[in-house]
């Protein structure tokens, strides 16, 4: 019979699992209360407990919340756990070492001068047992010479105090091992390394305002900034200072932040943080501006605003701007964007040629809003109404002869459209002053024997039939799920790649050669859902006028001639 059995009752209850090397090397030495606390954490993990705090975890074990920390460093230098926060506690349990046994045995006369000198060395405390067997270990598993591991020990000491936790020296120690500094001789030239970078560390510490003896792994962050990526120390003080880091990890972050931005001078680096700071203001006034609600400004700033700097925009600019698009009823950092793209690519891109544009974009509004009113109309001005007006203009016509063709077109069943008749008429006949005018109600032309009415409604059905097929494909492919992701990781991928044809050319590269894969994958599906791309793309019956009646000129269509033969 077995030694150790279980009821069928408690075979069905639920279980916290443990490693078999925990209990066969660690819990036989292991002090009793810290098993408890290392059993009860497997617990809180495995049960799912997330709201669990340390309070509750203190007052589970019947223990102080300073003694569940102490038990929890214990247990660190067992590395059994990485306490990862001490504030508010974080703690990560590790897989223990050592696959087999109990932990090694070693001869207390081995290492007698070993352990007198270290327990003189940390007088902060007593070194317990299971302390001297990791140093044992670390002596024999790693080669160190007991001098060389003396020495660091004692750097340590020096660095963080008598009362040093072994973790810190255990780490340290693992580092100079890493680097093969094992024996007396290369472990005192490590450290001698080290301290002819701690003026330059205790300057730049001073600079940030970190209040703490610079150690190995400040120097080790040192050499990477000053060997590696080719900053001075002056730079680095500075970077420290304008970014205002507490600690050497937000440091190097910053550092590397500023070699990405190829920022290494002292005024690059100050101009870089100071705009950045602009970049941030800018941006939560652009969202407010354009009554956009921001948690965290982060993805607007890498994604729009840091684009649009890029472009050459000024924050002022960009603020002003965002004012103009929010009363065009464009409210989205995405509308925003693509109000600057054109303006961009038309070279609007300083304050004074910004305002310009305003000025005349208004002006514009203005007399759209007049010829509305001359038309017999009181809606909004929407964007086609000022595509008209810019084709209007470039065919020649000012204000004067707008007005007479917006008098002309009052009363008809679609104004604009018809106004557009009456001007592409006269541009064909040359008409471009009042003197010109044929005083009669419409267009000279064969189209103006005809209701205008039957013509609009033509066109009207041709453009909703052929937009609405392709629309109907799309929402069906859509709604396949494969298809769907591909779809959107596309249209995500273009907005990508728009900035980085701006900031990065190699990011940009490697970013169309992504978007071919995805239309390729993009394809490959549609033809498994039995779907070609031209599907998705509506087709219109007349290819020179997209079914509108008139070709990019504003001349009537060739199917427009046709339309009107055939209903003469």
């Amino acid at each position: 019979m077995a030694l150790i059995s279980v009821s069928d009752e408690l075979a069905k209850k639920s279980f916290t699992n443990v490693e078999n090397k925990f209990i066969t090397k660690y819990m036989p030495v292991l002090e009793p209360i810290a098993v408890k606390v290392y059993l009860y954490a497997l617990y809180v993990y495995q049960s799912g407990l997330n709201s669990a705090s340390h309070e509750d975890m203190a007052k589970a074990l019947n223990i102080s919340e300073d003694e569940l920390k102490n038990y929890f460093e214990y247990l660190e230098e067992f590395e059994l756990v990485s306490i990862l926060s001490v504030s508010p506690l974080e703690v990560k349990i590790l897989d223990a070492e050592n696959v087999y046994g109990t932990p090694k045995k070693f001869k207390p006369e081995k290492y007698a001068d070993f352990t007198k000198i270290v327990q003189n060395t940390i007088k902060g405390r007593m070194i317990s047992t299971n302390e001297f067997r990791e140093y044992f270990l670390l002596l024999e598993d790693y080669g160190f010479e007991q001098n060389a591991l003396i020495m660091i020990i004692n750097y340590c000491v020096n660095l963080k105090g008598d009362s040093i936790r072994f973790q810190y020296i255990k780490k340290v120690a693992k580092s100079f091992a890493e680097e093969g500094a094992v024996t007396a001789k290369k472990v005192d030239e490590k450290l001698s390394a080290y301290t002819s970078s701690t003026p330059a560390l205790i300057n730049i510490f001073r600079a940030a305002g970190i209040n703490k003896q610079p150690d190995i792994d400040d120097d080790r962050l040192y050499k990477k900034w000053t060997a590696e990526l080719g900053f001075e120390e002056n730079a680095i003080a500075a970077a420290a200072k304008a970014f205002k880091v507490k600690n050497t990890d937000k440091l190097d972050s910053v550092i590397m932040e500023l070699y990405k931005n190829k920022k290494f001078d002292v005024k690059e680096i100050k101009s870089y943080s100071a705009n950045k700071n602009s970049i941030y203001i800018a941006t939560v006034e652009i969202a407010r501006n354009l009554g956009v609600y921001i948690q965290n400004t982060a993805p607007y700033i890498d994604n729009y605003v840091n684009a649009w700097c890029d472009y050459g925009f000024e924050p002022d600019c960009l603020k002003q701007l965002s004012v103009y698009c929010f009363r065009h009823n464009k409210k989205t950092f995405e509308d925003m964007h693509e109000l600057i793209k054109k303006l961009y690519s038309d070279g609007i891109i300083t304050t004074d040629s910004v305002n310009e544009y305003i000025e005349k974009v208004e002006a514009d509004d203005r007399l759209i809003k007049k010829l509305l009113t001359h038309c017999g109309l009181s809606r909004k001005i929407i964007d086609w109404d000022r595509e008209s007006l810019a084709r209007w203009k470039s065919w020649g016509f000012d204000k004067i002869m707008l007005t007479e063709a917006a008098k002309i077109s009052a009363g008809k069943a679609n104004p604009m459209a018809y106004m557009n008749a009456v001007l592409s008429s006269w541009k064909s006949d040359g008409i471009f002053s009042t003197d010109k005018i044929i005083v009669k109600p419409a267009p000279a032309s064969q189209e103006t024997k005809t209701d205008r009415a039957v013509v609009e409604r033509h066109y009207s059905d041709l453009r909703h039939r052929a937009e609405d097929k392709a629309e109907k494909q799309l929402a069906k492919v859509l709604s396949d799920e494969v298809y769907g992701k591909i779809y959107k990781d596309l249209n995500e991928l273009s907005i990508q790649l728009a900035f980085a044809e701006i900031r990065n050319a190699e990011e940009a590269e490697k970013l169309s050669a992504k978007m071919k894969e995805m239309q390729f994958l993009s394809d490959k599906r549609l033809s498994e859902l039995g779907i070609a791309r031209d599907e998705l793309i509506p087709v219109y019956s007349c290819k020179i006028c997209n079914d509108t009646g008139y070709d990019k000129n504003g001349n009537p269509c060739v199917c427009l001639k046709k339309f009107l033969s055939t209903i003469k």
